[in-house]
């Protein structure tokens, strides 16, 4: 048996391997297959088969084969492993144990020189994400501490909710990460207890990576071929390597699919982001809630827009033009709504609405009263009044020992002045000259309202005149104290008796007479009874205890305006309270600006002008009304924000007048075909502002009923080729007062054909528009008596009808001439004779004392006794 023993491995495949030795290590096993073709030829080729690993006990194990003792301690074949089928790879070796021990500590070497990477990486990951995280929460801070300081007390509420959020976010992102790190040795556990128990095929040999307690597999001894499988210790679940680098990651590969490894924990990043949204959005909420439950005070206009309507009410537009779909009103976001509506809308969002006007804008420009301890003394503003060429600008000239009179043109005043005089006592008096024509009432008006004194100037020669009684009704309206100055004293015919005597019919009384008026015999001329004159003012000023405070904005008025050539929009002002500077912004009427200059009566450039000063102003945007309150403001939005709306009025208020002088468009062609609609167009413009409204009333009295005067346009400053191209398109008649054409506007008036008329005193002009009024008026018909006829007998004769047989007893009778039939002196008819006949003959006419015969076209009714009354018609100019 031991022969048949030994001779067993001989049987087996030729091998150089010890048969003793398992084939552990080989895993290519050589083998040839011959393939035959056609024709007998074959080939053989070589065939290698790649199999897996068998493990196989180390040899001396418990799971060894025992030597047979009839052998001697002889090695006998391996034994068939079950898994193998009973049949065992021939020349196979299995690894000893030193081998397989020295192995498995390369292995594990390995293994823990891989941890250490992977621990100091992911220690230098954590670091990198704690700074950013500070980082990150560091600037958080910043800004939250810069928004809170904006905020300030009225945001404090909800900087203390945004703090404590901000705690419970950093507190949630502690336990988020505790959570995340219990989990992971947690989740590994699990997996490892979800394996089934037992150890692999005994077919395959799968090497785990070194895990603690792995040294104890040194020391497992091999398992016997078919012996049963030893239970295996369980495993403390430790995380697998690379499952963290992994777990970050956004790649998966097969393995860690196949073996479970795919369950990816969220980032810290990502949990941040999702509790930063939820922040914002209840920050969001809770700003609409608090906008809903806020009652807000509405400022509601006369008119206004959807837009401006949900901007103050802090609405979206839709959610407005909703509640006015409710109301019935359909309107668009740009729509303009009444206020009535506007406070309708305004109740349905809950709000409280403010009706106001836009007339509010101008609230508060006057200032507040001055308090009784901050008035000093003012000069007196006096007015000089009355007549024209009764001498007052010539009063003033001797007062002002300056020559004024002689630069007017004609030698009447049409321009308004102010002026200031220093009595030798060092008392300052100003002085308004206005003009005493009758086309100047507005400036005469203008100046009374302004004065504090009205010097009365009446001409001893002439007495009291229309304008002097028109001077006395205006001091009258401005209730201003009366000094009467009789002028012209050194003329031979003066009668300064009379004067007053007749001032008594106007309800002024002198002194002398028994009033309160003070009256002063002057001669401008000789200059004599000037000191009297200063002395009454003087006194006068006393009386009235004129006081104001300096030391506030100014306030004024506009006396006068005009546009100089070379430097723009001038205004001259009077300053009644407060002390106007130069570089102040002031609103004069519908114009603003900054104040540039500062110039006196004489042109010196002033810095600063007090209480009753006339000054020139420059640095107007452009040439204010005469008349307007000038007033100092704090900045330029508030100008602005009142010539807007001053200028807006007083668009309307044109668009008023000429839709009502003009009627609409129907009634306008009506009277254009019955030939009713004439007028005379004129564009005007004057060297002052004054002159231009003096001209334009004067113009437009001059119409009648028939003819109309319209002033297209009424400016200041030179003829422009725009007033041309307005002038032709209205067929008007371009005036120019005391100004000139530029040269374009001369060119195109010569090309168009339109009409240029200069003139430098009022009346001439009114005088030569009135022709042109009269020129229009068609020429009136006028009927011019002829004669008398009386009827004597009536004919009937066939085919003519009835032929009167007339007499003619005054005048004569005219073929083609009107007639009238009267009955008993009572008008029956009235036509034409259709045949005028002496005899059988037909005449032009017949004379008085002869007979004749009558036919009237369309009109039989004729009898015996009946008397034509026979006129013509004829043109006459109006």
């Amino acid at each position: 048996m031991t022969e048949g023993n030994e001779q067993e491995p001989v049987k087996g495949r030729l091998s150089l391997r010890p048969a003793a030795r398992p084939e552990l290590g080989r895993t290519v096993d050589a083998g040839s297959v011959r393939q035959s073709f056609s024709h007998g030829r074959s080939k053989v080729v070589q065939v290698e088969v790649r199999r897996k690993r068998a493990p196989v006990a180390p040899a001396g194990g418990p799971g060894a084969a025992a030597a047979h003792p009839a052998d001697g301690g002889g090695v006998s074949a391996p034994p068939r492993s079950p898994a193998a089928g009973g049949k065992v790879a021939s020349g196979a070796r299995a690894l000893t144990a030193t081998e397989l021990a020295a192995r498995q500590k390369a292995l594990a070497e390995q293994q823990r020189e891989q941890a250490k990477r992977d621990a100091e990486r992911r220690e230098a990951e954590k670091i990198s994400i704690l700074s950013a995280a500070e980082e990150a929460r560091r600037k958080a801070e910043e800004e939250a501490r810069r928004a809170a300081e904006e905020a300030a007390q009225a945001a404090a509420a909800l900087e203390a909710k945004r703090k404590a959020e901000e705690e419970a976010k950093a507190a949630e992102e502690a336990r988020l990460s505790a959570e995340a790190a219990a989990r992971q040795p947690e989740e590994a556990r699990r997996r490892v207890q979800a394996e089934p128990e037992g150890g692999q095929p005994s077919g395959t040999l799968r090497l785990k990576p070194a895990r603690p307690g792995d040294e104890d597999d040194e020391a497992r001894p091999a398992r016997r071929p078919g012996a049963p499988i030893a239970p295996r210790k369980p495993q403390v679940a430790v995380p697998k390597k690379g499952m963290e680098d992994r777990r970050r990651g956004a790649k998966i590969d097969v393995q860690a699919a196949i073996e479970g490894e795919d369950e990816r924990v969220r980032s810290l990043a990502s949990v941040r982001r999702q509790r930063e949204r939820e922040r914002r959005q209840a920050e969001l909420e809770l700003l609409r809630s608090d906008q809903v439950k806020v009652v807000r005070d509405v400022v509601l206009p006369e008119s206004i827009t959807v837009q401006e309507l949900a901007n103050r009410m802090a609405a979206r537009a839709g959610d407005v033009i909703k509640a006015l779909m409710k109301l019935g009103v359909m309107a668009t976001i740009t729509q303009t709504l009444d206020a009535d509506t506007a406070e309708l809308v305004v109740q349905e969002f809950g709000h409280r609405a403010k009706r106001v006007s836009e007339a509010d804008v101008e609230l508060g420009l006057e200032g507040q009263a001055d308090v009784e301890a901050d008035l000093v003394p003012r000069p007196p503003v006096v007015t000089v009044m009355g007549h024209v060429d009764h001498g007052k600008t010539s009063l003033l000239d001797a007062l002002r020992a300056t020559d004024v009179a002689a630069g007017e043109a004609g030698g009447i005043t049409q321009h308004i002045g102010a002026y200031q005089v220093v009595l030798p006592s060092g008392a300052r008096i100003t002085f308004i000259d206005t003009p005493g024509h009758e086309a100047f009432t507005a400036l005469r008006a203008r100046g009374a309202s302004v004065t504090d004194i009205v010097v009365l100037v009446v001409a001893a020669d002439d007495g009291v005149m229309p304008q002097t009684v028109e001077a006395i009704r205006h001091a009258h309206a401005a209730q201003a104290p009366i000094i009467v100055a009789i002028n012209k004293m050194d003329k031979p015919g003066a009668n300064p008796q009379r004067v007053r005597n007749e001032l008594l019919q106007h309800e002024v009384v002198v002194e002398e007479m028994g009033g309160e008026t003070q009256d002063v015999e002057v001669s401008a001329l000789k200059r004599t009874g000037l000191d009297r004159l200063l002395d009454a003012i003087v006194v006068q000023a006393e009386i009235l205890e004129l006081k104001v405070n300096p030391d506030r904005p100014a306030e004024g008025t506009v006396i006068e305006s005009r546009l100089d050539r070379g430097r723009g929009p001038v205004a001259t002002v009077l300053v009644q309270r407060g002390t106007l500077h130069q570089g102040d912004i002031v609103v004069a009427g519908a114009e603003w600006g900054r104040v540039r200059a500062l110039l006196d009566e004489r042109n010196r450039a002033l810095t600063e002008a007090g209480p009753s000063t006339p000054v020139e102003i420059q640095g107007l945007t452009g040439v204010p009304i005469a008349g307007e309150p000038l007033i100092a403001v704090e900045n330029e939005a508030r100008a602005r924000e009142v010539t807007e709306f001053r200028q807006r009025r007083l668009r309307e208020k044109a668009a008023a007048s000429s839709g009502a002088g003009r009627g609409t468009l129907e009634q306008m062609l009506a009277r254009i075909s019955a030939g009713e609609q004439k007028e005379v167009a004129v564009v005007i413009k004057a060297d002052v502002q004054g002159s231009a409204e003096a001209i334009q009333a004067t113009v437009l009295k001059l119409g009648n009923d028939e003819v109309k005067v319209r002033v297209l346009h009424a400016a200041v400053g030179q003829i422009t080729e725009s007033d041309i191209v307005l002038a032709k398109a209205s067929s008007a008649v371009v005036v120019g007062f005391n100004v000139r054409a530029t040269a374009q506007a001369r060119e195109l008036a010569g090309k168009e054909g339109v009409e240029i008329r200069y003139y430098s005193i009022i009346y001439e002009l009114a005088d030569d528009i009135e022709k042109l009024v009269k020129g229009r008026i068609a020429p009136k018909a006028r009927e011019r008596f002829l004669g008398y006829a009386e009827i004597r007998k009536v004919f009937e004769i066939t085919k003519v009808g009835k032929v009167a047989g007339c007499m003619v007893t005054d005048g004569l009778v005219r073929r083609g001439a009107g007639v009238r039939l009267l009955r008993d002196g009572v008008v029956i008819h009235a036509g034409e004779l259709s045949q005028l006949k002496r005899f059988k003959d037909d005449v032009r006419e017949v004379a008085k004392g002869y007979e004749c015969g009558l036919a009237f076209a369309g009109w039989q009714d004729l009898r015996e006794g009946d008397v034509v009354e026979c006129f013509e018609s004829e043109l006459v100019p109006a």
